[in-house]
């Protein structure tokens, strides 16, 4: 008999989430974590330890830009770096220890050390083998590289490197114009770093609605950060100083330098599947190093499936938990489902930005007949209020039916925004849906309810 119905492997948001489902719908469950803490990289290294700092450099960002504004006066504070560190491990402990809690709650049973996987029904972990009826792979991703770069996390850092930097260097470059880039850079430039972003395409955040990434570029422009676009990177150098980034202008072949502090990497990330023995069992591996799988999240080897960043899709923590959530319902013989169409995606800078469904782009390449409505938080109130009247809502509606298509939102509490759109796309709502919807007033939420409206006869306050 197996010592588990399911064994996951990888406790980050895909394998921790899927355990508990898994163990509430009555499956025995085990999780291999290597890993002192539960949580994988999001809650240990990523998402949860950036907004950590997201968080308090904005508020910072605020005393010195905004406070006077509204008569808060008085010197503003000066950064004690080792505290604020601090009090991003506290924020990732507290997480940490909530899983483990709720591991307890529910009856799983954590492997602690690295898994392999040396037949179907079998997971080895250390010196022992446990048997399972089903085996899911959940074991995430690791940030990716560039030729010419040495990643040492001190002068070349990846994202895991800069949540912990001993100093707050004065000049950093960021090679990577994607989310954990800008993220990562806007912490920085609050904190008084000189910031340029190196981007090897024309326009930042690759594959977001055009018109939102130019206007996010235009407004971290004015917060300090500089970019260089459409440049591919050659290679980095180190000495005691730094080091040196040299790139070649795609357009022209022109090659520059720049000497930084320290050189923050962020050109995405790769599924992390090595050391699992996949080739030996005769996994079927996709081009791009992710494990194939069906659309029940199975592999080719029956009782084997894989979830999260280790298969195709958006590389998104919440992606991970969705599927993992569907596969626990169908390891208990239930319909697990994942709608991929409405998947939302958060950049958590000040502003935030949020999309979900098609852009722009995607619509006129797919030749859909489309309307857009677009609402300036300049005419919102609370906005307004609290200094953050840049940027819009844009909604995307089928021009014959007034679906909803997709959306875009650049401004505050745009990933918190982006929700209701969601869940009106879920149930196949049309923007006149959201349009007569009442909004409480004031609230940031009325810029969507307008932009629903100008999808129709026209908002009110625009």
């Amino acid at each position: 008999m197996a010592d588990f119905d399911v064994i996951y492997i990888g406790a980050g948001p895909g394998g921790y989430v899927s355990a508990i489902r898994a163990a509430q719908l009555g499956l025995k469950v085990a999780v291999v974590e290597g890993r002192e803490t539960l949580g994988g990289t999001c809650l240990n290294v990523g998402c949860i330890p950036s907004k950590a700092l997201l968080h308090a450099t904005h508020l910072l960002h605020e005393t010195h830009e905004n406070f006077e504004k509204m008569g808060l006066m008085g010197t503003a504070p000066t950064v004690d770096w080792a505290r604020m560190l601090g009090y991003k491990d506290d924020v990732i402990g507290q997480n940490t220890k909530g899983i483990e809690f709720l591991f307890k709650k529910n009856k799983i049973t954590w492997l602690k050390g690295w898994g392999t996987i040396p037949a179907a029904g079998q997971v080895k972990v250390g010196d022992e083998v446990h048997n399972a009826k089903n085996i899911v792979i959940a074991t995430g991703s690791e940030a990716s590289s560039l030729s010419g770069l040495t990643v040492d996390e001190k002068t070349i850092v990846t994202s895991t490197g800069a949540l912990t930097l001993g100093n707050i260097p004065k000049t950093m470059v960021v090679i990577g114009a994607g989310v954990i880039g800008l993220e990562m850079g806007s912490v920085y430039a609050r904190l008084g770093t000189q910031v340029t972003v190196v981007e090897y395409l024309d326009a930042i955040t690759p594959g977001m609605d055009a018109e939102v990434a130019k206007t996010f570029q235009r407004i971290l422009s004015k917060q300090g950060l500089k970019f260089v676009l459409g440049a591919a990177v050659q290679g980095a150098t180190t000495d005691k100083k730094g080091a040196t980034v040299t790139w070649k202008l795609r357009k022209n072949d022109t090659e520059a330098s720049l000497e930084a502090e320290v050189v923050l990497v962020a050109t995405g990330r790769k599924p992390y599947t090595a050391g699992l023995g996949l080739e030996a069992l005769g996994v079927e591996m996709l081009p791009r190093g992710q494990i194939k799988t069906n659309d029940h999240f199975q592999t080719n080897i029956k009782g084997i499936f894989a979830i999260g960043d280790a298969i195709v899709g958006p590389m998104l923590a919440h992606k991970a938990e969705d599927e993992g959530m569907a596969v626990a319902e169908i390891l208990a013989g239930k319909h697990g489902h994942v709608n991929y169409g409405v998947i939302p995606g958060v950049i958590y800078t000040t502003p935030e930005v949020a999309t979900v469904g098609k852009t722009e782009e995607q619509l006129k390449d797919a030749g859909v007949a489309y309307k857009a409505g677009k609402f300036p938080f300049m005419g919102n109130a609370r906005a307004k209020a609290v200094f953050q009247g840049e940027g819009f809502v844009k909604i995307l509606t089928d021009a014959a039916t007034d679906r909803i298509l997709g959306a875009h939102i650049i401004g505050p509490m745009a990933g918190d925004l982006i929700h209701e759109i969601c869940v009106a796309m879920e149930f196949g709502a049309s923007a006149q849906d959201l349009a007569l919807t009442c909004h409480a007033h004031p609230t940031f939420s009325e810029a969507v309810r307008e932009a629903a409206l100008a999808c129709g006869d026209g908002p009110i306050h625009a």
